[in-house]
């Protein structure tokens, strides 16, 4: 599905609470439970899935392209596995650090949230997150936003105060169950808003006009609504009362999602998501992790100090984006579990995008074996039962270890999605291939034979099956800014191998070595075949 303009009308059949049915296969960590469970839907054959998106109020970071990207991934999974998923992700576009922004520059609040509204979803089109099928913004759902709040009110369990609305805590006999926290630890808002609450924990579902704010009329008066009620509110409209996964950092899981379910779980009178899922935050790293290998769930203990946000100053994501390319920050951000910090670092991206190199310098040796396009013509299976279909009655040993790989990838991400142990399964999929190419002599036009490019043909659409449930190997990649010119580059590099290739014909070795030699200690490796020599980056 494709992405969703800001500005397009939002309207779905929401998804009913009937009868579960489970997936024996898939099982989810549900952060409500503390424990991995059965995926079991609201509805059979369909998911309703929620993320929190982004305030609005200044340029995105590489931190908010955390749960997009896992979260695109986890509905192209879904899909593949055979569910309607609909995936909506809200936007704030009223807030404190809005008019805080908006005041500064001197320009309307909603003029701020709409160029940075923009910034992120040219961010997420960069990373290959296509999958959203709703943007609801809150100032479009004023409306749903104050209906629910008098629901609450009218339920006894939120009240007016001098032109506040709050939220009761202590009318929620389970509140704090989603992060563990019991009502007497709960800390409210301060300020003039403390003074106006019955309890400290109570927090705000509706705030009173400030001067110069912008504001919209309401029972209680002008003013605008808190943050958490503008999740219950979009949800509800486009997902229904209970919907099947609602995902975020681990920085919501307190205040926001607790106060969100809480919310919901009283206005409705039943749970609001069957599944909470939380990414790892993301900390700065100069340490280095290797890739393809198992994925390290430990959480680091310095994870609220080191997170990569705007409050720290951190934003530049176009730039890094040019600098790197949309798919190597992609990968990054999928080389491990989801629930596990990522160490963010010039030498760990460096190392993701030499890694992911690997899988594209494969590519181009298909496609210069076979004088074929692998993304216009490498047939591959965008489901679950016609990929299980196309290698059943593999028989030849390739396809059979294929066949094993696929299957092990699979596994891994039914166990709660781990990209991180599937892309290790990539991994092994491209040495098989590689290895089948040096021993089938596919280098040599001489020696090969249309059986076996065959086979490796059907292999490649394995690859391809498998890295588009990824979201990778779907296109072409760019060409980052820190690879300099590729095509000067390309055009240096011909140029050197056929000063060596002549300096060799003349058997002037010491210049053809001097040639390779030099290349290497700049990190570049050539490989001489019987139809010619190639280069690659080391």
């Amino acid at each position: 599905m494709a992405s969703v303009s800001p500005t397009t009308e939002q309207t779905s059949v929401p998804l009913s609470p009937v009868m579960m049915t489970e997936n024996t296969k898939i099982r989810v960590y549900n952060t409500l439970t503390r424990q991995k469970e059965p995926f079991a839907t609201v509805e059979p054959g369909k998911v309703g899935m929620y993320l929190c998106g982004p305030t609005v109020y200044a340029e995105a970071h590489i931190g908010h392209m955390v749960g997009p990207v896992i979260f695109d991934t986890i509905k192209r999974y879904l899909v593949y596995s055979g569910y309607q998923v609909y995936w909506v992700v809200n936007i704030t576009d009223v807030d404190d650090k809005l008019i805080a922004a908006s005041n500064k520059r001197g320009i309307p609040m909603s003029q701020v949230a709409t160029e940075m509204t923009m910034d992120y979803l040219a961010n997420l089109q960069a990373l290959g997150v296509d999958q959203i099928d709703a943007l609801p913004r809150a100032t479009d759902n004023m409306d749903e936003i104050i209906h629910f709040i008098e629901e609450l009110i009218a339920g006894g369990h939120a009240y007016a105060s001098d032109g506040d609305v709050f939220f009761d805590v202590t009318s929620d006999s389970e509140y704090g169950q989603l992060s563990n926290r019991s009502v007497e630890s709960q800390q409210g808002e301060g300020g003039g808003a403390a003074a106006k609450k019955r309890s400290a924990g109570d927090f705000a579902l509706w705030k009173s006009a400030k001067a110069g704010e912008p504001s919209w009329d309401s029972p209680w008066g002008k003013g605008r609504p808190g943050w958490h009620i503008e999740c219950s509110a979009m949800s509800r409209k486009l997902l229904g009362k209970t919907f099947d996964i609602h995902g975020g950092g681990l920085d919501l899981v307190f205040p926001h999602h607790e106060n969100e379910l809480a919310q919901s779980r009283c206005c409705h009178g039943q749970p609001m998501v069957r599944y909470w899922m939380h990414n790892g935050l993301m900390q700065r790293s100069g340490a280095t992790a290797k890739l393809g290998g198992k994925a390290d769930r430990q959480q680091p203990t310095d994870a609220a100090s080191n997170k990569i946000s705007r409050s720290a100053g951190d934003g530049g994501l176009a730039q890094l984006i040019e600098q790197q390319t949309g798919d190597r920050i992609r990968f990054f951000l999928l080389r491990s579990h989801y629930r596990s910090t990522i160490l963010f670092g010039d030498e760990t991206l460096e190392e993701a995008g030499q890694a992911l190199n690997a899988f594209y310098r494969l590519i181009q040796r298909f496609e210069r074996l076979t004088e074929k396009s692998f993304y216009e013509s490498v047939a591959y299976a965008r489901d679950r039962i016609s990929g299980d279909a196309a290698l059943a009655a593999a028989s030849t040993p390739l396809l059979k270890q294929l066949a094993e790989l696929r299957a092990s990838f699979l596994d891994k991400m039914d166990d709660d999605f781990n990209t991180g142990g599937a892309v290790s399964e990539l991994f092994e999929m491209a040495r098989s291939i590689n290895r089948f190419v040096d021993e089938a002599k596919l280098e040599d036009a001489k020696q090969r034979s249309a059986e076996d490019l065959e086979i490796f043909t059907k292999a490649m659409g394995v690859l391809r099956e498998l890295g588009a449930i990824l979201g990778l190997f779907v296109k072409p990649p760019k060409a980052s800014a820190d690879e300099g010119s590729g095509e000067t580059l390309a055009g240096l590099m011909d140029l050197l191998i056929k000063l060596r290739a002549d300096a060799r014909a003349k058997k002037d070795f010491a210049t053809s070595d001097t040639i390779r030699d030099g290349l290497s200690e700049l990190g570049i490796t050539l490989q001489d075949l019987k139809d010619g020599t190639t280069w690659e980056k080391a």
